[in-house]
């Protein structure tokens, strides 16, 4: 069973939306896979209910510590939507459960100057330290061409975590989420420039550079 974590600190930079497509990828690859929500919103859960009986099931999970204890024991993959404020010690337990960490960031000032700060405060986490688990950062919702993108390119190129992927902002996401859908669910004819940039960080997912350190 791999956990995946998709945290930041910072409210609104699009947890939910990466969670719910990267469940709706791997069940749609043929794994057994759990939603776990941990936000008070129930973003992730609302997605879920929204989503087509006849598409690849996702088991969707409330809560943090009660959610992980009811996860299938079949669940192959098992994705954590963390809510906003991760700080401190819950940040640590979110950490605990994860073998694996996204962190998406928006390309505003106040983003990008929050990303450092989570991300320092990440690394001095003793699980990530040791590398017994892996992280890696997403840009996300960015406008290419703009001196903004430009500016946040730039500063998580230059963090101590991987900078893998960025995703664009587009209206795909709005009509995947109303339907219950990941990304890669939509038509070809609709999505394929969101899946060529979901490949690198699929590719990473899927490589051993993401994988913790053997004990």
């Amino acid at each position: 069973m791999r956990h995946i974590l998709v945290t930041n600190a910072k409210g609104g930079c699009g947890k939910s939306t990466i969670a719910t497509s990267l469940a709706a990828y791997f069940a749609s690859e043929g794994y057994a896979t759990a939603l776990v929500d941990c936000d008070p919103q129930a973003s992730a859960l609302t997605w879920l209910e929204q989503r087509p009986e006849d598409y690849a099931p996702v088991t969707g999970v409330p809560g943090f510590e009660s959610g992980l204890r009811t996860v299938p024991r079949s669940a192959e993959y098992v994705v954590i939507d963390s809510p906003a404020g991760s700080h401190g010690k819950h940040l640590t337990e979110l950490v605990r459960k994860a073998e694996t960490i996204i962190v998406p960031v928006l390309p505003s000032p106040i983003d990008i100057a929050a990303a450092g700060r989570f991300v320092a405060e990440l690394l001095d986490i003793a699980k990530v330290a040791d590398k017994r688990a892996k992280a890696a950062l997403v840009a996300n919702r960015v406008r290419e061409n703009t001196l903004i993108f430009e500016e946040l390119d730039e500063v998580l190129s230059r963090l101590k975590v991987p900078y893998v992927a960025s995703f664009r902002e587009a209206q795909n996401y709005i009509r995947a989420y109303q339907k219950g859908l990941g990304i890669h669910e939509l038509p070809p004819y609709l999505a394929w420039p969101d899946w060529e940039q979901w490949d690198p960080l699929i590719e990473w997912l899927d490589s051993r550079r993401s994988q913790p350190r053997a004990s």
